[in-house]
């Protein structure tokens, strides 16, 4: 193979912008890796010649489709959806659906770009993919979502499969919309098989799933703290979010003896001071997976808590920080305010959720700081286990899994350490993720060749 001319960083940067116009999200995500992936590959010809990077930055293809519904009123609604399969060098596609009005082609090619190396981080043979719809489940009747997730998945259905592409839930499709998708997938292909994850445990889901990424954010969280020879018992944690994600973090961090302070939705955030715990995350599930309602509605039940209306959580002060709402949420004051006010951890529940100016702050500062690919890669790694579950027709119980769960976000933790020790006491997850990540991925498309 010819050797081709090194493209220095500020260059193939300049190249993903030229080929991905207005697409912010896809372009912090690609910088975010490519600044480190760069110093890896830097005497490594193979991986320049071959274009690795410059592949894996561009989708395997990206499936855009109308999708049409009819609302309670017998209006007619259109919506946008998309399947974005970025990469399947190691095995099928996986990664979640979204519904929420924000979902753009640019968030979920960011989405699938960070899915491919998270995939690859837990060790399963599992490709990066991630799709969605502009659609807002939010006040809509069940039959309104049924009809929507029936629409989505009549055209879906034909490009996924077990040994292709299987997506799994996300923000805005939980067990209701899995099961509603699930439903027509079977209904037109007449075959009942492991094309989703996240099912309910009565037609072939997972123990464990529910609680796999909160849960996994706090035992990647576990294991930083344990590199320093510390623990999370005793420690102050303010979480953002309400959802699975946060209430399983919340729960976890309790169960070991921490106090968590905070939760939020988008309206703004509740802070306790005299932490928020099992009893009140209990009636928090409740508040949002069966009332439907807002985090403001906590301080009405919980006297000496208060709501901040339109605010984000990360001014209190706190020992560890776990950010599980969404993208960009944490931005650069604000990952300032935390340094200021004695944080020493961050794990990251949700998905890019630190802005790349934030994480300069936090690198700066060299406190221990998990990305989402590395720390919230439980919840797609149970995923994987439920597809295995399903491949052998078999139901694992609550122990093994959790165990299992347990092992895999400890190894993703040592591959980190192995990459990212900085050799000064520091290690630099971010780094120790993204190359551990790329490597796997870069070696099996060094394999097959120009594909």
């Amino acid at each position: 193979m010819a050797v081709s001319d090194h493209v220095d960083l500020p260059t193939f940067m300049e190249g993903v912008k030229k080929r991905n116009p207005g697409q912010t999200e896809f372009i912090q995500a690609v910088q975010e890796v490519a600044q480190d992936i760069y110093g890896f590959m830097e005497d490594k010809e193979a991986y320049h010649s071959a274009q690795i990077l410059r592949r894996i930055a561009e989708p395997d293809r990206v499936v855009s489709f109308r999708v049409c519904w009819e609302d309670d009123n017998h209006n007619i609604r259109v919506q946008r959806g998309w399947r974005v399969q970025n990469n399947n060098a190691i095995g099928p596609y996986k990664g979640g659906v979204r519904f929420h009005p924000s979902v753009t082609e640019s968030v979920l090619k960011f989405l699938a770009f960070e899915q491919t190396f998270k995939n690859s981080l837990t060790g399963l043979p599992m490709g990066g993919g991630k799709g969605g719809a502009n659609f807002n489940p939010k006040g809509k009747s069940d039959a309104e979502v049924m009809r929507f997730c029936q629409s989505f998945m009549t055209e879906l259905y034909r490009h996924i499969g077990p040994d292709t592409d299987v997506p799994a839930g996300d923000i805005g499709v939980g067990g209701r919309e899995i099961g509603y998708m699930f439903g027509q997938y079977k209904r037109i292909t007449n075959r009942w098989e492991g094309v989703l994850t996240g099912k309910g445990l009565e037609y072939g889901g997972s123990q464990m799933r529910p609680e796999a990424t909160g849960y996994g954010a706090v035992y990647f969280l576990e294991n930083m703290l344990k590199h320093k020879n510390d623990s999370i018992d005793g420690k102050t944690a303010v979480i953002s979010g309400s959802g699975n994600v946060a209430t399983h973090a919340a729960e976890q961090i309790t169960k070991q003896g921490g106090k968590v302070l905070t939760l939020s939705d988008s309206g703004g955030f509740i802070h306790d001071p005299d932490g928020i715990d099992q009893e009140k995350i209990d009636w928090i599930k409740d508040l949002k997976n069966n009332r439907r309602g807002r985090i403001s509605e906590y301080v009405d039940e919980f006297k000496g808590a208060s709501y901040h209306d339109g605010e984000r959580p990360w001014g209190v002060a706190c020992d560890v920080a776990l950010p599980c709402a969404t993208q960009n949420e944490l931005n650069k004051e604000e990952a300032k305010m935390l340094v200021d006010n004695g944080v020493i951890g961050v794990s990251e529940g949700a998905n890019m959720p630190t802005t790349l100016d934030g994480v300069h702050v936090f690198h700066d500062a060299k406190i221990m700081y998990g990305p989402g690919k590395a720390a919230n890669a439980g919840g797609v790694a149970v995923s994987g286990l439920e597809m295995s579950q399903n491949a052998e027709r078999i139901a694992w119980d609550n122990e093994r899994l959790g165990n299992m769960l347990t092992d895999l976000m400890r190894g993703i933790h040592e591959k980190c350490v192995e990459y990212g020790d900085q050799g000064d006491g520091y290690v630099d997850y971010v780094k120790g993720a993204n190359i551990a990540g790329f490597k796997k991925v870069a070696d099996a498309m060094l394999a097959y060749g120009v594909v």
